[in-house]
């Protein structure tokens, strides 16, 4: 087994185009697994939520002994099936990217239509991949950016659809930030550390500054967790060039949805899909940018 796992490293590293495209293979499957986890956790969350609040109200679920008698719903059950007829899907339905074009977008069994958005995403997650395996060549780092990339992907979607970014991303990321540092994959552990502090400080205190201005809540804790995230993974330094790029892009994106829809600017919108491409482009450009910028200060 070691063996074949040195050959297999030696091959990734003499042969950069058979590296690329297992990057781009693997990465095309995990998009599909993303696709469930953005649809299913936010309803296994309801759904834990709502016996947890029964729980402590004292009132009475469905079972006799006080159970939930809901069928079993997590990421790995029920099996994929469609939405609309509920028919189970075969094993070739679930092939990324390639079951959606050869079904022509539709169900194989009662033809509804199938959103592009779950090849899209499957796409997306492969090309990420693909730019960071490139970028860093066969390295740990590559490997590491690539999984964080993964989650990023999953969190902006969920956002998107529920405002919401789990702990059960944010707070694991957070820790496999720490432990990098640890490993000498990236920065030094105490860098990582204070990183970590001052990326959730820096918009805890601004959601504080602004709900005592205004009485509002103007951002969700998961955000402060994500921003977290970014600074364990590449110092205190970078959090300003995050927080200001991602504040831009999202002002920027934010207004034009919000107008295209015709909604009120007092509607909220996520930011944590912001943060996400701001610390992800940061993890593969942040020093030239930051050179760039201190650059056009001296000037």
């Amino acid at each position: 087994m070691l063996e074949l796992f040195t050959n297999t490293l030696t091959l990734l590293q003499t042969n950069i185009a058979f590296y690329l495209v297992s990057v781009g293979l693997v990465s095309l499957c995990i998009g599909s697994f993303l696709n469930v986890v953005i649809y299913r956790l936010p309803i296994q969350l309801q759904y834990e939520w709502q016996t947890e609040c029964k729980l402590l109200l004292a009132e009475h679920l469905t079972g006799s002994n006080g159970e939930d008698n809901r069928p079993t719903f997590n990421l790995a059950f029920p099996n994929s099936h469609c939405p609309k007829c509920q028919t189970s899907l075969k094993w070739w339905h679930n092939i990324p990217l390639v079951s959606w074009l050869l079904l022509k977008g539709r169900c194989g069994f009662c033809q509804t239509s199938i959103s592009i958005r779950y090849p899209l995403i499957e796409v997306l997650t492969a090309t990420m991949s693909v730019v960071v395996a490139w970028h860093f060549g066969p390295t740990e780092k590559a490997l590491l950016y690539i999984v964080i990339g993964w989650a990023l992907i999953a969190l902006t979607f969920i956002d998107v659809d529920h405002m919401l970014l789990p702990d059960q991303i944010t707070l694991p990321l957070v820790w496999v930030a720490l432990l990098a540092a640890t490993l000498n994959i990236t920065i030094a552990p105490q860098e990582a550390i204070i990183g970590a502090a001052v990326g959730y400080l820096s918009l805890w205190s601004v959601f504080w500054l602004f709900k005592l201005v205004t009485g509002k809540e103007g951002m969700g804790y998961g955000d402060f967790k994500l921003m977290a995230v970014f600074g364990a993974l590449l110092g205190w330094e970078y959090i300003l060039q995050i927080v200001l790029l991602s504040s831009v892009v999202g002002a920027v994106i934010g207004s034009i949805q919000l107008a295209v829809q015709g909604k009120d600017s007092a509607t909220p919108i996520p930011f944590g899909p912001y943060i996400a491409a701001a610390g992800w482009i940061a993890m593969l450009f942040g020093p030239q940018i930051q050179s760039w910028y201190f650059g056009m200060l001296q000037l």
